[in-house]
């Protein structure tokens, strides 16, 4: 089954600084019929216009994951880290028993930034941050994990979850495949370009929710950048 949720048909506000589209309930955008997708709560799609951004501001028990798609953004919280994640580089912030933090665009152009927050396996634990750079070629033709909650991924971003970030990047005409099993819920986001999905086409920033679905075929109909969620 895969559930595709078109761009222009997602939850949203335009805040002047920041224009968000939601694939998930959010802030002023309640649907409960649409709270998440097993583990994954949010799934923001953020622009932030230069010199804006958002001020210190608390989270516990969630892991959120930056994924910055054009543009920078500047991290800072009350643990002392501070850190800039630039266009295809992510950054992770597992809240834990609280952090505050504020994230900032301090460039001379807008910012785009995919925000996904996942369910922790467990509440609690001391917070933390980490950034980590990702180029595009070594995910090019294939789905490379970004972050995860599983040991024997590597060396990874680090999240409290049974769950994985994954990116790919892929010409026009390559097919890439990833086993999500199952028993597990993956959402798939094309931040450029469009492709098919098992048989589904989607287009940039359209959300596909899959689930009963062993092996996932991904086709570049265009140039692409993806990211998935793989998760319980």
């Amino acid at each position: 089954m895969i559930d595709r949720r078109p761009f222009d048909r997602l939850g949203g506000a335009d805040h002047g600084w920041l224009k968000a589209r939601h694939h998930f309930s959010f802030a002023s955008y309640y649907d409960p019929k649409n709270m998440g997708w097993g583990a994954l709560r949010v799934w923001n799609d953020d622009e932030i216009a230069p010199n804006t951004g958002f001020p210190p501001h608390p989270h516990s028990d969630m892991e959120i994951i930056t994924y910055v798609r054009s543009g920078a953004i500047t991290h800072q919280d009350s643990l002392g880290n501070k850190g800039r994640t630039e266009a295809g580089d992510v950054q992770v912030m597992s809240a834990g028993s609280g952090i505050r933090h504020s994230e900032y665009n301090l460039e001379g152009e807008t910012t785009r930034i995919f925000q996904i927050w996942i369910e922790p396996n467990r509440s609690g634990g001391a917070p933390t941050w980490g950034a980590k750079p990702f180029p595009k070629g070594e995910r090019a033709g294939k789905f490379v994990t970004l972050a995860s909650g599983f040991a024997d991924d590597g060396d990874v971003l680090p999240i409290r979850t049974d769950a994985r970030v994954l990116g790919a990047t892929l010409k026009a005409g390559e097919t890439t495949t990833y086993d999500l099993g199952q028993s597990r819920h993956g959402y798939l986001v094309p931040a450029v370009g469009t492709v098919e999905v098992n048989g589904v086409r989607l287009h940039a920033r359209d959300g596909a929710a899959i689930a009963n679905e062993a092996v996932l075929t991904v086709t570049a109909l265009e140039d692409a950048e993806l990211v998935l969620v793989d998760a319980a």
